[in-house]
Order: structure tokens, then C-alpha cells, then sequence
């Protein structure tokens, strides 16, 4: 049976390489450009905030790295469960469902 937390999360879109794509079908290329996106966008005042989001976006890419994940849905749903509040996937102050 499947977890339907973790199906909701797999199928929440992100923004990629112009268009709207769910986060299970991101590929390690794609998450590295977005933490490359972010790192460059991390300023002072408001922008400060992005860092963390940099930074979970920078391991991410890591995590695929060393499972030898394709996309986000290779990776271990527990993995995906902990890093997508930290990505911004799941709203930082609740849930999907």
C-alpha cells in the first residue's frame, strides 16, 4: 500500500527548467540548478531566508548523489518525507493534506 503523504509530495509540482513539474519526476540536473538558482538569489534583509532553502535544495542533490537516484522518487520515502518541508515543497508551516 502506498503512502499517501508520500504520494502527495512525489506529485506536488516545482517550478523547472521553465515549466511546472512534479517533485518525484526532478531529476538530479534539474535539483542542481535550482540550488544554483537560489545560492545566487541569497542576499541580506528578506533574502536571507532563501539560504536554508539553498542549502536543503544543495542536499538534495547530495542524497540523490549517493543513492544513485535518477529522479526524487528513487530516493527513499523517508528521505523525500524529511527534505521536502526543508525544500519549500511542503508549505514551512504545514501539510499537504
Amino acid at each position: 500500500m502506498s503512502d499517501v503523504r508520500l504520494d502527495a509530495v512525489l506529485a506536488q509540482t516545482v517550478f523547472s527548467d521553465g515549466a511546472n513539474v512534479p517533485f518525484g519526476e526532478l531529476t538530479i540536473d534539474a535539483a542542481r540548478a535550482r540550488a544554483q538558482e537560489l545560492q545566487a538569489s541569497v542576499g541580506w534583509g528578506p533574502m536571507v531566508r532563501v539560504a536554508g532553502v539553498a542549502m536543503a535544495w544543495r542536499e538534495l542533490v547530495a542524497t540523490m548523489e549517493r543513492a544513485g537516484a535518477a529522479t526524487v522518487a528513487g530516493l527513499d520515502p523517508a528521505a523525500v518525507l524529511e527534505l521536502a518541508p526543508k525544500l519549500w515543497v511542503v508549505p514551512p508551516g504545514g501539510s499537504l493534506l
